[in-house]
């Protein structure tokens, strides 16, 4: 597990519940509908004329987006939780826990474990190397 997507698992996180709202309320309001020209020939001639209506291919495709993009997205942020869960040490999977998924920041979780926010960050950093490394290694 890489620092950057740790830190993109909050961000995620909103976005799916971006994608759950969109996905609620897709047909309020005027934004799905449209209008087109069509040509009227009864009267023996192409007259064209102004229509109005609800668009259900645009509505479909939204749908559509937003649905592989949540599904991507709970899928990243699944990943992320279990291994954070997986992590064998309980005050770093604490550390994880409440700095990646939770959003603390350094100096609340120090308080919570009772340590400086430098030996916090130390944790960190010295953890994700040992897992960085043990990841390469292994490949």
């Amino acid at each position: 597990m890489e620092r950057e997507q740790l830190e993109r698992y909050r961000s995620q996180k909103e976005e799916i519940r971006e994608l759950r709202y969109k996905l609620l309320h897709l047909g309020d309001g005027d934004s799905l509908i449209g209008n087109d020209t069509i040509f009227d020939y009864s009267y023996g001639f192409p007259k064209p004329q102004a229509v109005i209506g609800y668009d259900y291919n645009k509505e479909r495709s939204l749908r559509e987006r937003y649905m592989t993009r949540l599904e991507k997205l709970k899928a990243d942020c699944e990943e992320t939780e279990q291994w954070v869960e997986a992590i064998p040490d309980s005050q770093i999977r604490r550390i994880f826990r409440m700095r990646f998924l939770e959003g603390m920041i350094l100096e609340q979780i120090g308080k919570k474990i009772h340590a400086d926010k430098s030996t916090v960050s130390r944790k960190i950093e010295n953890f994700l190397k040992v897992a960085t490394h043990a990841t390469n290694a292994t490949l």
